[in-house]
């Protein structure tokens, strides 16, 4: 992995973080406005993250595979640990 493409991985677990763990206080508290706000912006910012991660370097999850209409390439790419991600 280069430097760019594990700032962009850091940059999208911190916002997966974030988005579960208002997740689980939406469970006990679906009405509250401030935090679905607070999710819904996580949550795009996450995925906007991912589609960039996808574009450069190769999707990270089925769900990029298939926008990417690499769904069934994305295994046959190199892995982190591989050289991939470069």
């Amino acid at each position: 992995m280069n430097c760019e493409s594990q700032k962009l991985l850091n940059e999208i677990n911190i916002l997966d973080f974030a988005v579960r763990e208002i997740n689980l206080f939406l469970d006990t508290h679906p009405c509250h406005q401030e935090a679905m706000r607070f999710f819904t912006y996580y949550n795009r910012l996450k995925k906007e993250k991912m589609k960039e991660l996808a574009s450069l370097y190769g999707p990270l999850t089925l769900d990029e595979a298939k926008q990417t209409g690499s769904e069934f390439l994305w295994t046959v790419q190199p892995w982190p640990w591989e050289g991939g991600m470069e």
